[in-house]
């Protein structure tokens, strides 16, 4: 699969339904080879799921949503980015490249830290009054 993936790789989508296939395949690449993607679609589901159960307004929805969106799409540039910094330098090492991997990866893990903050304080209380605690 891999090398057909690459054989593809140079074309330009031609029109907007390539477009959003190649997209699609982006999508499909991560979730199966990025275990980090998988966890935060898993805890994104679950959030919704509570958020759904909760019953919570659309504003505090609307949040979670951006949040959770926000930590999906930095894992998606965070492998785009180990995938370009290996095809620039190989199975070489370079100290540039270690940065920018880890200042990508810093990245992912920031935002899902603030996610799931942010998580905590929009469910916290109605899930606590819920629960009748």
């Amino acid at each position: 699969m891999a090398r057909s993936l690459r054989h593809r790789s140079w074309r330009i989508a031609g029109d907007l339904p390539a477009s959003f296939r190649y997209a699609a395949q982006g999508l499909g690449y991560a979730f199966a080879t990025q275990r980090n993607f998988r966890i935060h679609v898993l805890i994104g589901s679950v959030v919704f799921g509570l958020a759904g159960w909760l019953q919570l307004d659309l504003i505090r929805l609307a949040v979670l949503v951006l949040t959770v969106t926000a930590v999906l799409v930095l894992e998606l540039l965070n492998t785009a980015m180990e995938a370009v910094v290996d095809l620039a330098i190989g199975r070489r090492y370079h100290p540039l490249a270690r940065i920018a991997k880890d200042c990508a990866a810093a990245a992912v893990l920031t935002a899902a830290i603030s996610s799931m903050l942010i998580a905590t304080f929009l469910i916290l209380p109605p899930l606590i009054v819920r629960l009748g605690l």
